[in-house]
């Protein structure tokens, strides 16, 4: 496991009721990357993502864009150790 990577991201701007969760979900799941993503109460969503350094790039990538109706002001990522997740979700 130790070719996987993690990435902890926030991702602030107009990023919420845009179909940001679903589509990271959509993307996250056509890189093979694990993780979850999630609202935060201030108006950010925070995600994590597994997988191997090549796709968590790419999921990295994509928050700077978001989804096509989302406005991306600023993208804070933190490496960490991955945790072995399973699957991608949408948390609540």
């Amino acid at each position: 496991m130790s070719d996987q990577v993690r990435a902890h991201v926030h991702v602030s701007g107009n990023v919420q009721g845009v179909f940001f969760r679903a589509t990271t979900r959509d993307t996250a799941e056509e890189h093979g990357v694990d993780g979850w993503v999630k609202n935060l109460p201030d108006g950010r969503v925070e995600a994590v993502f597994e997988g191997s350094e090549s796709a968590v790039d790419a999921m990295v990538e994509f928050c700077h864009e978001g989804s096509p109706a989302a406005r991306v002001d600023d993208v804070e990522v933190t490496s960490e150790e991955p945790q072995g997740l399973d699957g991608f979700e949408i948390r609540r």
